[in-house]
């Protein structure tokens, strides 16, 4: 039998999925014969229900048979609530046509790369980072060049570290704001300088923007609002997070660059032809219709943040600030490990298997997560209590300062 194809070694995974199956089984074979649990401080998923009204669009979707193919770009209607919504956010006048709707945001990230990178091109990503940057850019044969956000920097990045990191072989920026792991939100005039720096180097922006009204603190400023940056600029979104759809999985990009959007568009109808049909409409009723319950599960992520801050900074030998946007909490352990002398990966285990919290070591974003843990506050109050009470215990039992 012939060997498989060189580049897949190279393919990463979002490590996350893969502690969370390790989670999940040890808790199913472990925990559960003896009447215990695990409580889930890790995840990267809403927990509140997906709104009624998006459900009910979805349900009316199917009695009205929306079940066939539709346009790869997406259906019209979708697209052009799409560029309303980010014309809004931006000030920039985007139309339907500068839309492209994905099965899920991630597609957005390979499709990008796909487009612009040649074996050899570097991609400047931010470190910690979310995975399938760095994974997407090595299988297609590009050198990924990690940005670190540092604490004292509240995980933002640093210009000139930025600058540094150009050379003629970098193609592409990949921010990230607010951010996934450290709820970092870059300013507007970080954002500013770092278009100054795209502009004159002639490099492409991918903007994640999927957390982009999950905001606590200031405002999201896209790099697209800069002048002449919404041509060398694709911007990511989708509804997963907004909206709590993450099983819809519906995405898109945005982009004024017309032969971006065709290599866009042309790489979709390779991989997925169109994105779901029902799941299309599902998302024009999250755009179009109430976005009430929105601003409620902002308002109470900003509660579970100041709650999980608060119970967090108790624990010996942890330390964190306070995040501006996103959901998730990076945490320092350094002290930890050098007590325990421990990796950020084997503290996470041994909370899992000995408190029965599940969190992530830093390392799963990236080498420069070493000394920190990931949490997410989407889940319940009683929850947060119950697992940093637990984690508490079991540092305190284990580690004096």
């Amino acid at each position: 039998m012939k060997n498989f194809s060189k580049r897949i070694p190279r393919l990463g995974t979002e490590n996350a999925f893969s502690v969370i199956e390790k989670a999940k089984k040890f808790e199913r074979e472990i925990l559960k014969p003896k009447g215990k649990h695990l409580i889930y401080l890790q995840i990267g998923e809403p927990s509140f229900n997906t709104p009624s009204n998006i459900n009910q669009a979805t349900i009316k979707a199917i009695k009205n048979n929306k079940t066939h193919y539709t346009p790869t770009l997406g259906i019209p209607e979708l697209r052009a609530a799409i560029a309303e919504k980010t014309k809004a956010s931006t000030g920039v006048n985007y139309q339907k046509e500068d839309v492209l709707v994905t099965s899920g945001a991630k597609p957005i990230i390979f499709y990008t790369v796909n487009a612009l990178i040649d074996p050899g091109d570097e991609v400047i990503i931010p470190n910690p980072g979310y995975p399938i940057y760095g994974s997407v850019t090595e299988y297609l044969g590009g050198k990924v060049v990690p940005l670190e956000l540092k604490e004292k920097n509240n995980f933002c990045l640093d210009i000139k570290e930025l600058e540094k990191k150009i050379t003629r072989k970098t193609k592409l920026i990949i921010l990230n704001s607010p951010q996934n792991p450290t709820g970092a939100v870059f300013d507007e005039k970080l954002i500013r300088d770092i278009a100054k720096i795209a502009k004159k180097n002639d490099l492409w922006i991918l903007a994640d923007e999927v957390y982009n009204e999950i905001i606590h603190k200031g405002r999201h400023f896209s790099i697209a609002s800069v002048p002449g940056m919404e041509k060398r600029t694709v911007l990511l979104n989708g509804v997963s997070k907004t909206y709590a759809m993450t099983g819809y999985r519906i995405g898109w990009g945005v982009t004024k660059n017309k032969e971006m959007l065709a290599t866009l568009e042309r790489l979709a109808c390779n991989d997925i032809s169109c994105a779901n049909a029902m799941a299309q409409y599902a998302a024009l009723e999250a755009l179009t219709g109430s976005q009430k319950e929105v601003v409620s599960m902002v308002k109470e992520y900003r509660k579970r943040r100041d709650l999980l801050v608060r119970l967090v900074n108790e624990i010996p030998g942890m330390k964190c600030h306070s995040p501006e946007g996103a959901f998730y909490l990076m945490v320092n352990v350094e002290k930890i490990l050098k007590k325990l002398k421990i990796n950020a990966e084997e503290l996470c285990d041994r909370i899992m298997k000995e408190a029965h919290v599940l969190i992530l070591p830093g390392t799963v974003f990236g080498s420069f997560g070493e000394n920190f843990v990931r949490f997410s506050y989407v889940s319940s109050p009683k929850d947060i209590k119950e697992g940093v009470s637990r984690i508490k215990k079991y540092i305190t039992s284990v580690y004096r300062d």
